[in-house]
């Protein structure tokens, strides 16, 4: 990844009197504009979406179904359990609308987790739903302990989106062997079927020694994305060589990056994700690649909330990660992002709900 000067760590927010179609012109200063992609120019917000009394709602990942409406794949997790009860009591839930702007209505549980003995026994989470050579993909994470070091990523396949739904006995992809960057997990998935035919996985993993290292510290462990390649879609998927294919490491500061999606559109691989301080912990960022392995320095894609002019009461002490937006999610119509699903604590719930924006 080529260097780049040391950026601010922290975002200045835009005062509510800079109107949205304000900031569309003039980004906030704290970031030069050439700092922000071209896709960030275009977002609107449009607002909540599946706010649930007594669930904490991450992941939402969207699709249109073959009726016009639109299908979310959502995780969510009894909120007793805090906001880290994703680790260790997450479903995998499916809710309907007749437009992306909702409302949104609970259809199933799609994945539970099945308890002893299984490989997703305690979570399910990051659902990623895509339509593939005319059956649906549920790709997702699962763990077997309720901690980060069993996290695998698997993939459930259906006729319908209503199901029913095939469950995978071994997860889709493993960790690397002991000391290699991948060693502690495979989660976060991103998918997309390439030209060529294959199918091509790309998932966040990092290395244990280096998260063990980093207890107490806000940030553990350094967090890369690789590929894993396959002729056929259940796989076997297979390593690419030149993994990790996005790292931020040789930024120093511990600089990372999550949540990636991954879409082709212009005859090139586009990926959105959420920074990890690379610009600061709030933004979201955008890279492309004409391969798919050899990807562009990020720009930023996306703000906290405040700078959409979105008014939230103050902070909860129990949410320390207020105002921003994670796990974003496209909403593609013939291959085009449409909409943006994106994560963000808070909501009428009080713990976190989707927070949609559209493209104009």
């Amino acid at each position: 990844m080529p260097t780049r000067r040391t950026f601010l760590s922290t975002l200045a927010l835009a005062p509510l009197a800079r109107a949205w179609a304000g900031f569309a012109a003039a980004p906030p200063s704290a970031y030069p504009r050439r700092d922000f992609a071209k896709i960030s120019r275009h977002l609107r917000p449009v607002g909540r979406a599946l706010e649930l009394p007594g669930y904490y709602v991450w992941c939402s990942s969207p699709i249109y179904g073959p009726d016009g409406r639109v299908h979310v794949f959502f995780s969510r997790w009894d909120a007793k359990k805090g906001m880290g009860g994703w680790l260790n009591g997450s479903e995998i839930v499916r809710a309907v609308a007749d437009r992306p702007e909702g409302p949104f209505a609970v259809q199933e549980t799609v994945l539970a987790p099945r308890g002893p003995g299984y490989w997703d026994a305690t979570t399910c989470h990051n659902p990623s739903i895509q339509l593939v050579d005319g059956q649906y993909c549920l790709f997702f994470m699962g763990n077997s302990n309720g901690k980060t070091d069993t996290k695998r990523i698997g993939l459930a396949t259906a006729p319908t989106l209503e199901g029913p739904w095939t469950r995978p006995d071994q997860p889709l992809l493993l960790p690397g062997p002991a000391g290699a960057w991948d060693d502690h997990c495979t989660t976060n998935p991103a998918f997309i079927k390439h030209p060529n035919g294959q199918y091509w996985l790309y998932y966040k993993s990092w290395n244990t020694a280096e998260y063990e290292a980093a207890k107490g510290q806000a940030i553990r462990g350094n967090r890369k994305y690789g590929l894993a390649v396959a002729e056929h879609l259940g796989g076997p998927y297979v390593k690419y060589a030149g993994n990790p294919v996005i790292d931020f490491s040789g930024q120093g500061q511990n600089k990372q990056f999550e949540d990636a999606f991954v879409w082709r559109q212009h005859d090139k691989f586009n990926l959105l994700a959420r920074d990890m301080g690379v610009y600061s912990q709030d933004v979201g960022l955008y890279l492309e690649s004409a391969d798919g392995k050899a990807w562009s320095f990020p720009k930023i894609a996306f703000l906290p909330l405040a700078n959409y002019g979105v008014q939230q009461p103050p902070a909860p002490s129990n949410l320390k990660r207020y105002g921003r937006l994670e796990r974003p999610q496209l909403l593609l119509r013939n291959g085009h992002p449409e909409y943006l699903f994106c994560a963000s604590q808070g909501g009428a719930a009080g713990t976190a709900s989707a927070f949609v924006l559209r493209f104009s």
